[in-house]
Protein backbone atom coordinates (compact mmCIF):
# COMPACT_ATOMS: atom_id res chain seq x y z
CA UNK A 1 0.00 0.00 0.00
CA UNK A 2 1.42 3.26 -1.17
CA UNK A 3 1.63 6.26 1.38
CA UNK A 4 0.54 8.14 -1.92
CA UNK A 5 -3.21 7.66 -0.52
CA UNK A 6 -2.61 10.09 1.44
CA UNK A 7 -2.53 12.76 -0.18
CA UNK A 8 -6.14 12.18 -1.25
CA UNK A 9 -7.33 12.90 1.91
CA UNK A 10 -7.98 16.11 3.53
CA UNK A 11 -8.08 17.58 6.93
CA UNK A 12 -11.04 20.21 7.36
CA UNK A 13 -10.98 22.32 10.29
CA UNK A 14 -14.55 23.83 11.19
CA UNK A 15 -14.75 27.25 12.71
CA UNK A 16 -11.30 26.61 15.17
CA UNK A 17 -11.19 29.78 17.29
CA UNK A 18 -7.33 29.41 18.47
CA UNK A 19 -4.36 29.92 15.91
CA UNK A 20 -2.42 27.90 18.17
CA UNK A 21 -4.66 24.97 17.36
CA UNK A 22 -4.21 25.15 13.61
CA UNK A 23 -0.44 25.75 14.22
CA UNK A 24 -0.62 21.91 16.44
CA UNK A 25 -2.51 20.39 13.35
CA UNK A 26 -0.48 21.09 10.63
CA UNK A 27 2.25 20.08 12.73
CA UNK A 28 0.42 16.52 13.34
CA UNK A 29 -0.81 16.76 9.81
CA UNK A 30 3.00 16.59 8.76
CA UNK A 31 3.90 13.92 11.06
CA UNK A 32 1.37 11.60 9.51
CA UNK A 33 2.09 12.42 5.92
CA UNK A 34 -0.99 14.36 5.35
CA UNK A 35 -0.70 17.60 3.38
CA UNK A 36 -4.33 19.35 2.25
CA UNK A 37 -5.67 21.17 5.17
CA UNK A 38 -8.65 23.13 4.10
CA UNK A 39 -10.50 25.98 7.08
CA UNK A 40 -13.88 27.25 7.51
CA UNK A 41 -14.35 30.66 8.83
CA UNK A 42 -11.23 30.89 11.44
CA UNK A 43 -11.40 33.31 14.20
CA UNK A 44 -7.65 34.24 12.86
CA UNK A 45 -5.00 33.48 10.14
CA UNK A 46 -1.54 34.29 10.14
CA UNK A 47 0.86 32.12 7.89
CA UNK A 48 4.24 33.36 9.47
CA UNK A 49 2.81 33.14 13.30
CA UNK A 50 2.11 29.33 12.56
CA UNK A 51 5.12 28.35 10.53
CA UNK A 52 6.76 29.83 13.60
CA UNK A 53 4.74 27.66 15.80
CA UNK A 54 4.90 24.66 13.70
CA UNK A 55 8.29 24.30 12.30
CA UNK A 56 9.17 23.19 9.13
CA UNK A 57 5.41 23.16 7.88
CA UNK A 58 6.02 25.68 4.94
CA UNK A 59 4.45 23.63 2.82
CA UNK A 60 1.42 22.34 4.32
CA UNK A 61 0.83 26.60 5.29
CA UNK A 62 1.06 27.91 1.97
CA UNK A 63 -1.32 25.47 0.23
CA UNK A 64 -3.80 25.72 3.01
CA UNK A 65 -7.72 26.84 1.97
CA UNK A 66 -9.76 29.10 3.17
CA UNK A 67 -13.57 28.81 2.90
CA UNK A 68 -16.51 30.86 4.18
CA UNK A 69 -18.71 28.17 4.46
CA UNK A 70 -18.64 24.22 5.24
CA UNK A 71 -20.59 23.22 1.86
CA UNK A 72 -18.24 25.06 -0.05
CA UNK A 73 -15.29 23.02 1.72
CA UNK A 74 -17.21 19.78 1.07
CA UNK A 75 -18.06 20.46 -1.91
CA UNK A 76 -16.08 18.55 -4.22
CA UNK A 77 -15.69 15.96 -1.38
CA UNK A 78 -16.65 12.30 -2.31
CA UNK A 79 -16.67 10.86 1.52
CA UNK A 80 -17.15 12.74 4.22
CA UNK A 81 -16.19 11.16 7.83
CA UNK A 82 -17.01 13.72 11.43
CA UNK A 83 -15.09 13.75 14.21
CA UNK A 84 -17.25 14.33 17.62
CA UNK A 85 -16.51 13.60 21.26
CA UNK A 86 -19.77 11.96 21.92
CA UNK A 87 -22.06 9.99 19.94
CA UNK A 88 -25.29 11.63 19.13
CA UNK A 89 -28.96 10.65 19.66
CA UNK A 90 -29.52 10.58 16.45
CA UNK A 91 -28.77 7.50 14.26
CA UNK A 92 -25.45 8.11 12.86
CA UNK A 93 -23.21 5.31 11.38
CA UNK A 94 -19.93 5.75 13.98
CA UNK A 95 -17.15 3.95 14.08
CA UNK A 96 -13.29 4.31 15.54
CA UNK A 97 -10.41 5.71 13.87
CA UNK A 98 -8.08 2.40 13.57
CA UNK A 99 -11.55 0.85 12.34
CA UNK A 100 -12.20 3.07 9.52
CA UNK A 101 -8.28 4.07 8.73
CA UNK A 102 -7.82 1.40 5.74
CA UNK A 103 -11.30 1.66 4.25
CA UNK A 104 -10.39 5.72 4.33
CA UNK A 105 -6.94 4.44 2.33
CA UNK A 106 -8.88 2.71 -0.09
CA UNK A 107 -11.39 5.26 -1.18
CA UNK A 108 -8.47 8.06 -1.36
CA UNK A 109 -6.22 5.56 -3.67
CA UNK A 110 -9.06 6.31 -6.47
CA UNK A 111 -7.45 9.87 -6.46
CA UNK A 112 -4.37 8.00 -7.53
CA UNK A 113 -5.40 5.30 -9.63
CA UNK A 114 -7.43 7.96 -11.72
CA UNK A 115 -10.68 5.77 -13.71
CA UNK A 116 -14.07 6.92 -15.00
CA UNK A 117 -14.88 10.37 -13.97
CA UNK A 118 -13.17 12.76 -11.45
CA UNK A 119 -13.31 11.13 -7.83
CA UNK A 120 -13.22 13.76 -5.09
CA UNK A 121 -10.95 13.70 -2.12
CA UNK A 122 -12.11 12.02 1.34
CA UNK A 123 -12.46 14.73 3.88
CA UNK A 124 -11.78 14.44 7.73
CA UNK A 125 -13.95 17.14 9.38
CA UNK A 126 -13.23 18.78 13.10
CA UNK A 127 -15.49 20.92 14.98
CA UNK A 128 -14.82 24.20 16.91
CA UNK A 129 -12.76 23.54 19.89
CA UNK A 130 -15.35 24.73 22.46
CA UNK A 131 -18.58 22.91 20.86
CA UNK A 132 -17.35 20.42 18.16
CA UNK A 133 -19.49 19.90 15.21
CA UNK A 134 -23.31 20.95 15.40
CA UNK A 135 -25.89 18.11 14.07
CA UNK A 136 -25.85 20.47 10.69
CA UNK A 137 -22.40 19.85 9.82
CA UNK A 138 -22.45 15.99 11.16
CA UNK A 139 -25.88 15.79 8.65
CA UNK A 140 -23.32 16.23 5.51
CA UNK A 141 -21.29 13.49 6.95
CA UNK A 142 -21.06 9.62 5.74
CA UNK A 143 -19.97 8.00 8.60
CA UNK A 144 -19.20 9.74 12.09
CA UNK A 145 -15.46 8.70 13.83
CA UNK A 146 -15.45 8.85 18.11
CA UNK A 147 -11.84 8.91 19.76
CA UNK A 148 -12.07 6.46 22.39
CA UNK A 149 -10.84 8.00 25.46
CA UNK A 150 -11.52 7.82 29.22
CA UNK A 151 -15.13 8.12 30.10
CA UNK A 152 -14.10 10.44 32.78
CA UNK A 153 -12.41 13.08 31.03
CA UNK A 154 -13.10 12.19 27.30
CA UNK A 155 -12.37 16.08 26.20
CA UNK A 156 -9.06 16.16 23.30
CA UNK A 157 -7.69 18.97 22.24
CA UNK A 158 -8.35 19.68 18.83
CA UNK A 159 -4.72 19.10 18.02
CA UNK A 160 -4.47 15.98 19.44
CA UNK A 161 -7.70 14.83 17.73
CA UNK A 162 -6.42 15.80 14.17
CA UNK A 163 -2.74 13.80 15.27
CA UNK A 164 -4.28 10.43 16.53
CA UNK A 165 -6.68 10.12 13.40
CA UNK A 166 -3.73 11.11 11.38
CA UNK A 167 -1.25 8.34 13.15
CA UNK A 168 -3.56 5.51 12.40
CA UNK A 169 -4.03 6.86 9.04
CA UNK A 170 0.09 6.52 8.96
CA UNK A 171 0.05 3.07 10.36
CA UNK A 172 -2.80 1.97 8.12
CA UNK A 173 -0.86 3.24 5.16
CA UNK A 174 1.72 0.05 6.24
CA UNK A 175 -1.07 -2.69 4.62
CA UNK A 176 -3.04 -4.08 2.34
CA UNK A 177 -6.34 -1.90 1.41
CA UNK A 178 -9.27 -2.81 3.12
CA UNK A 179 -12.17 -3.71 -0.15
CA UNK A 180 -14.84 -0.58 0.26
CA UNK A 181 -16.82 -0.76 -2.90
CA UNK A 182 -19.23 -3.21 -4.56
CA UNK A 183 -17.76 -3.94 -7.66
CA UNK A 184 -21.19 -3.23 -9.51
CA UNK A 185 -20.07 0.46 -9.32
CA UNK A 186 -18.83 2.56 -12.38
CA UNK A 187 -19.23 5.78 -12.07
CA UNK A 188 -17.59 7.85 -9.18
CA UNK A 189 -19.31 9.09 -6.08
CA UNK A 190 -21.59 11.24 -5.50
CA UNK A 191 -19.88 14.64 -4.09
CA UNK A 192 -21.14 16.55 -1.26
CA UNK A 193 -22.59 19.65 -3.71
CA UNK A 194 -24.56 16.69 -5.28
CA UNK A 195 -25.62 14.91 -2.56
CA UNK A 196 -27.06 18.40 -1.01
CA UNK A 197 -28.51 19.50 -4.45
CA UNK A 198 -30.41 15.86 -4.35
CA UNK A 199 -31.68 16.74 -0.96
CA UNK A 200 -32.95 20.28 -1.70
CA UNK A 201 -34.98 18.51 -4.59
CA UNK A 202 -36.09 15.50 -2.15
CA UNK A 203 -37.41 18.26 0.44
CA UNK A 204 -39.36 20.49 -2.23
CA UNK A 205 -41.01 17.35 -3.20
CA UNK A 206 -41.95 16.04 -0.29
CA UNK A 207 -43.62 19.84 0.62
CA UNK A 208 -45.35 19.35 -3.16
CA UNK A 209 -46.93 16.43 -1.11
CA UNK A 210 -47.74 17.73 1.73
CA UNK A 211 -45.70 14.92 3.53
CA UNK A 212 -44.15 16.91 6.32
CA UNK A 213 -48.29 17.79 7.24
CA UNK A 214 -47.92 15.11 10.20
CA UNK A 215 -44.15 15.02 10.25
CA UNK A 216 -40.61 17.23 11.00
CA UNK A 217 -39.04 18.25 8.57
CA UNK A 218 -35.23 18.16 9.81
CA UNK A 219 -35.63 14.73 11.53
CA UNK A 220 -37.50 13.36 7.85
CA UNK A 221 -34.63 14.95 6.06
CA UNK A 222 -31.79 13.67 8.53
CA UNK A 223 -32.85 9.59 7.96
CA UNK A 224 -32.75 10.62 4.23
CA UNK A 225 -29.47 12.19 4.45
CA UNK A 226 -28.26 8.61 6.61
CA UNK A 227 -30.09 6.29 4.14
CA UNK A 228 -28.57 8.03 1.17
CA UNK A 229 -25.14 8.09 2.69
CA UNK A 230 -24.87 4.36 3.56
CA UNK A 231 -26.29 3.70 0.20
CA UNK A 232 -22.83 5.46 -0.74
CA UNK A 233 -24.99 7.14 -4.02
CA UNK A 234 -22.95 7.38 -7.29
CA UNK A 235 -23.26 10.58 -9.55
CA UNK A 236 -25.61 8.86 -12.03
CA UNK A 237 -28.02 7.47 -9.02
CA UNK A 238 -27.98 11.42 -7.57
CA UNK A 239 -29.19 12.60 -10.96
CA UNK A 240 -31.60 10.06 -11.23
CA UNK A 241 -32.78 10.54 -7.83
CA UNK A 242 -32.99 14.05 -8.42
CA UNK A 243 -34.81 13.70 -11.71
CA UNK A 244 -37.98 12.01 -10.34
CA UNK A 245 -37.71 14.68 -7.32
CA UNK A 246 -38.04 17.81 -10.11
CA UNK A 247 -40.60 15.58 -12.03
CA UNK A 248 -42.75 15.59 -9.24
CA UNK A 249 -43.00 18.93 -8.56
CA UNK A 250 -43.38 19.97 -11.99
CA UNK A 251 -46.54 17.51 -12.46
CA UNK A 252 -48.08 19.16 -9.28
CA UNK A 253 -47.69 22.55 -10.66
CA UNK A 254 -49.38 21.44 -14.14
CA UNK A 255 -51.95 19.90 -12.08
CA UNK A 256 -52.55 22.66 -10.11
CA UNK A 257 -52.65 25.43 -13.03
CA UNK A 258 -54.99 22.57 -14.78
CA UNK A 259 -57.85 22.90 -12.23
CA UNK A 260 -57.52 26.40 -12.15
CA UNK A 261 -57.75 27.23 -15.83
Amino acid sequence: MSRAALQGIVVVLHETQNLLNIAGAIRAMKNFGLSRLRLVSPAEWDAWRIEGIAHDTEDVVSATERFDSLDGALADCSYVVGLTARERRAKRAVARPRELASELLGRAMQLQGGGEGEVGPVALLFGREDKGLPNEALDRCHRTVVIPTNPEHRSLNLAQAVLLVAYELWMASEGEVQPFRDPRHVAPPASVEQLEQLYADVERALWAVDFFKSRQTESVMRTLRGLAHRAELDVREAVFLRAISIEVVKYLRRVTEDDHS
